[in-house]
């Protein structure tokens, strides 16, 4: 049986490199980004259906599960898509409140509303969820606050999208740890 990812922020960066090798891996591809034709330049190159919108627009999240469903079913959502706010990123005592609430809406309400749209059919192929963060999440950076401040959203979702029970997979990464389990810098 041919399994199905869907793979939001896919047009580049990680998004396209998990789509690349599950594509080689033989998965059947539903791709979306905002950038409709980056995401469907890489999509072509994969055999993927292409849905280009903004994560954050409930309309489009049910484009997205419908099209899963429309696929047989669901087998993996990464959500990859994101946003890094106002640039230059400025301290939150400065931070633009309307961004900051555009922020939170694309890192942290978006990836949990397609958690909850996508979970029924998840769970009944027993699939996954990946959900990409940063190590802003686990690491201060100056001037990072409006970013880094939200990005354990995410992963906070991951840990807990509904009941646990029996043929439940959650798949937890980070940005690594040192010897002294402290999180690593990116880069290193």
């Amino acid at each position: 049986m041919t399994k199905t990812a869907l793979i939001t922020g896919a047009s580049r960066g990680l998004g396209l490199a998990l789509a690349r090798s599950l594509a080689a891996d033989g998965w059947r591809l539903i791709l979306t980004a905002r950038g409709e034709e980056a995401l469907r330049s890489a999509a072509g190159g994969l055999g993927a259906l292409a849905l280009a919108g903004d994560v954050a627009d409930p309309a489009h999240r049910d484009r997205l599960v419908r099209a899963a469903e429309d696929h047989g079913g669901l087998d993996l959502l990464v959500n990859n898509a994101s946003g890094l706010g106002a640039v230059p990123l400025p301290p939150l005592s400065r931070y633009p409140l309307g961004e900051l609430e555009e922020l939170l809406r694309t890192n942290v309400l978006a990836p949990l509303a397609l958690i909850q749209a996508a979970l029924p059919g998840l769970r009944e192929r027993h699939g996954a969820i990946v959900n990409v963060t940063s190590d802003a999440a686990v690491e201060a950076y100056e001037g990072w606050g409006g970013y880094g401040g939200h990005q354990g959203g995410p992963g906070a979702a991951l840990q807990r999208p509904g009941r646990r029970g029996a043929g439940r997979r959650r798949l937890v990464g980070g940005p690594g740890r040192d010897e002294h389990g402290h999180a690593r810098r990116g880069g290193r």
